[in-house]
């Protein structure tokens, strides 16, 4: 054999396919922050007119206070309300817009979050009210997103938020009524939602009793203020009710016999 034979070529071995990324972990959210974030991209789908968004403060109160599409109900004043934007502004979420007649506020989710309008439609409706059933999920955030018209529609928005980490499943995804959170739980909460709908037959429908309800925000100074003068009155009441059990008792009295 002569020796300057070439070798034959050896068998390269097949590529490792690299292991996905993991999912990013967001800082988690309060419930203030939660019901500001939810109710500007509410709003931002929702509005009629340029005029409506970004929101001024009162706007933005109003919004937080609404009774419907909304778990839990909130009682916020604007002093609360702007205490609660401050450290959203700071984690760059929300922008204070000046120079106009009047503050406005507008959130930055599609350069922070995603740049889905259905995907941020999705996380604002379980920002709004917290986990739900997909068939809930996808009726509810329809009105801001009408291109999510079935469940294989929200299963390609969910996808991504999934994969990303932006929302998390409380129970199998792929059994019927599978619950769906947004992903800005604190570690103490995740793990009780998760125990809370384990194992728990849920339907499509099901009733909204099922969605924790968040503590309240944050007592603020306004708050400890309002506080203060209820407790106030109630004593205050507490004392005409004295006064006048006194009095009536003493109508009730026999009177005595005139001589």
């Amino acid at each position: 054999m002569s020796s300057d034979a070439t070798p034959a070529p050896q068998p390269q071995p097949a590529p490792v396919p690299a292991a996905p990324p993991p999912a990013p972990k967001w800082e988690p959210l309060s419930p203030l922050d939660r019901r500001l974030l939810g109710v500007l991209v509410e709003k931002q789908k929702t509005s009629k007119t340029a005029d409506s968004y970004p929101l001024t403060l009162n706007s933005l109160v109003t919004g937080c206070n609404q009774k419907s599409n909304r778990d839990p109900v909130f009682e916020l004043d604007e002093v609360e309300v702007e205490e609660g934007l401050e450290p959203l502004q700071e984690r760059g979420l929300v922008t204070r817009i000046t120079g106009g007649r009047v503050d406005r506020f507008r959130h930055e989710l599609y350069d922070r979050w995603t740049q889905s309008a259905p995907g941020l439609a999705v996380l604002a409706e379980l920002l709004l009210r917290g986990p739900q059933t997909k068939g809930d999920l996808r009726t509810r955030a329809a009105r801001m997103a009408p291109t999510l018209d079935s469940l294989d529609v929200l299963d390609e928005v969910l996808k991504p938020l999934f994969d990303r980490g932006l929302v998390v499943y409380l129970t199998e995804p792929d059994r019927r009524g599978a619950v769906v959170s947004h992903g800005f739980h604190t570690p103490e909460e995740l793990p009780r939602l998760k125990a809370q709908h384990a194992g728990t037959p849920v339907s499509v429908s099901a009733p909204d009793v099922l969605a924790p309800r968040p503590a309240p925000a944050p007592a603020g100074p306004a708050f400890e203020a309002r506080l203060t003068a209820a407790v106030a009155e109630i004593e205050a009441l507490k004392a005409r009710v004295e006064v006048l059990e006194a009095q009536l008792a003493d109508l009730r009295k026999p009177s005595s016999p005139v001589p």
